[in-house]
């Protein structure tokens, strides 16, 4: 989800998508992540915030890069590894270099693994309709994390997914922008109730770790996206309900399956410790 409400916005009713109208002047979080990739698909706006995170922390960027490249490997993993051929990537975010329909192609034994993209901005829609218009097997659906039945309620999203079949739910740097109130266990709950069995889902989350850097960086994402929360280890394993995590469990997206050979510098080990990343199986 690209844009959620802001905090002093009232939610729509159940069932109604959000007002989504395109405006440039406001900072959004798709354009920003665009941003800190070194995507070009950003406005004055989203620099702006872009680099006031940049000089509070100067190695965001290797954290966004570190999001991305987790999200590779738990794609690989359960297309390659746990032969999930259905995907539902909610939140999607722009298009960028090495998307979720392209690393599963690679990593899957048949060529027709299908990829919904999920998302309520209209930019990210239009770019990301654009770029699928040729694929059969990638559909490109209006949805919102805070009304799951936008979603999982979808003809769109029931079609083109195979509901008898396990699906991997990924969820990558999404939640966050979930508030307490918004009662993200539940929302999350009512996803995976919706999934058949022998699904799975992926959460990467931002890690409240009490110290100044973290709260700095929290506070400037609360300033300029209106709404993000960052929570402890334990909270974002309570956000898997009852499912059991496979290995190596909820750790620092680094730990998260690395990639053999790979080699964390000392001076991005504090910021690679910002967030961690779980895959769990639906029974």
């Amino acid at each position: 989800m690209s844009e959620l409400i802001p905090e002093n916005q009232e939610l729509p009713p159940e069932g109604e998508a959000p007002e989504t109208a395109f405006d440039p002047s406001r900072p959004n979080v798709a354009r920003l992540y665009d941003y800190l990739l070194g995507g070009k698909d950003n406005f004055a706006a989203d620099r702006a915030v872009g680099e006031q995170i940049i000089a509070a922390l100067p190695e965001v960027q290797v954290g966004v890069r570190a999001q991305r490249a987790v999200l590779g490997r738990v794609v690989r993993y359960l297309v390659g590894e746990a032969g999930v051929g259905q995907l539902l990537d909610i939140g999607s975010g722009l298009p960028t270099a090495d998307n979720v329909h392209q690393i599963a192609r690679r990593a899957g034994a048949a060529a027709d693994t299908r990829v919904v993209y999920v998302d309520n901005d209209p930019v990210v829609l239009a770019h990301s309709r654009a770029l699928l218009a040729d694929s059969a097997s990638t559909f490109v659906e209006d949805g919102d994390l805070l009304h799951p039945s936008t979603i999982t309620g979808s003809p769109a999203i029931r079609s083109h997914l195979d509901w008898d079949r396990p699906i991997g739910l990924l969820l990558c740097g999404i939640v966050h922008y979930l508030l307490d109130e918004d009662r993200p266990g539940e929302l999350i709950a009512e996803l995976v109730d919706a999934l058949p069995p022998g699904s799975y889902v992926f959460i990467h989350h931002l890690l409240d770790a009490a110290d100044p850097a973290t709260e700095q960086l929290q506070g400037q994402m609360l300033r300029a996206l209106g709404r993000v929360k960052f929570r402890t280890l334990p909270e974002v394993r309570a956000l898997f309900g009852d499912l059991e995590l496979v290995d190596p469990g909820l750790v620092t997206v680094a730990s998260w399956r690395p990639d053999p050979g790979t080699i964390i510098p000392a001076a991005h080990e504090a910021v690679l410790s910002m967030a961690c990343a779980g895959v769990a199986r639906k029974p």
